[in-house]
C-alpha cells in the first residue's frame, strides 16, 4: 500500500450518509468500506477509489433502507401514518394563525399592505418549522429506522407535490415559477432534515448506553 493511500480518507459526506441508516452499534459496514477503499486506492488510485466509494454508499444507504422496512413494516407503517396526520393538523396551525389575524386586524393591513404581504411570507416558514416538527416526531418514534421513516414520509408529500403541480399545469396551462416549486419541496426537505437531527443526536446517546 503507498504512502498516499494509507492516509487518504474516504469521501466525508458519502461516509455521512451510510452512517445515517446504519444501527448505531454496527459500524462494520463503515469499516467494510474503508478498508476496501483503501486496497482500490492503493491499486487504482485516489479517483477512482472516490468514485467506487460513493457508488457503494448510494447503493448501501438503498439497501439499508429496504432493510429497515422489512425489519419492522409495521410499526414504520404506524409511524409515517401517525406523521401524516400530524402533518395534516400542525401545517394548519400556521393558516389558521393567519385567518384570525387577518379577520381581527382588516383594517391595519388595509393600510399596511406591504406589512401584510411580509406575513405572508412568515407563513411560509411557520409551514417548514411546522414540518421540521413532524419530521423530529416521526423519527422520535421510529426508533433505529429514524430515517426510513422520515424519508418515506417525504417521498408521499413530494408524490403530492408533483401530483398537485400536474394538475395545476393542466388545469391553467401555466408553469409555475421555479420559486414556488422550491416551496413545494420544501416541507418534504425539513421532514427529513428533523429526521437527521434526531438521528445525529440520538445515536451518540446509544453508543453511550450499550458501551
Amino acid at each position: 500500500m503507498t504512502s498516499q493511500a494509507r492516509f487518504v480518507q474516504p469521501p466525508r459526506f458519502a461516509t455521512w450518509l451510510v452512517n445515517l441508516f446504519t444501527v448505531p452499534q454496527d459500524d462494520s459496514i463503515v469499516g467494510d468500506l474503508f478498508e476496501e477503499f483503501r486496497n482500490l486506492a492503493s491499486r487504482s488510485g485516489v479517483g477512482f477509489a472516490r468514485r467506487w466509494y460513493w457508488r457503494q454508499a448510494v447503493k448501501t444507504a438503498a439497501s439499508l433502507f429496504t432493510l429497515g422496512w422489512l425489519a419492522a413494516p409495521w410499526s414504520t407503517a404506524a409511524a409515517v401514518l401517525g406523521g401524516f396526520l400530524l402533518a395534516g393538523y400542525v401545517n394548519g396551525l400556521p393558516d389558521k394563525a393567519l385567518s384570525v389575524a387577518t379577520d381581527r386586524y382588516l383594517l391595519y393591513w388595509s393600510s399596511h399592505f406591504q406589512a401584510y404581504l411580509w406575513l405572508l411570507r412568515g407563513m411560509l416558514i411557520g409551514h417548514i418549522f411546522a414540518s421540521l416538527f413532524v419530521g423530529s416526531m416521526v423519527a422520535l418514534a421510529a426508533k433505529g429506522r429514524e430515517m426510513v421513516a422520515t424519508m418515506t414520509l417525504a417521498l408521499i408529500f413530494c408524490a403530492m407535490a408533483g401530483i398537485g403541480c400536474l394538475w395545476l399545469v393542466a388545469k391553467t396551462g401555466e408553469i409555475a415559477s421555479l420559486s414556488g416549486l422550491l416551496w413545494y419541496w420544501a416541507d418534504p426537505l425539513a421532514i427529513v432534515v428533523g429526521g437527521i437531527i434526531v438521528r445525529r443526536r440520538r445515536s451518540p446517546m446509544t453508543a453511550v448506553g450499550s458501551a
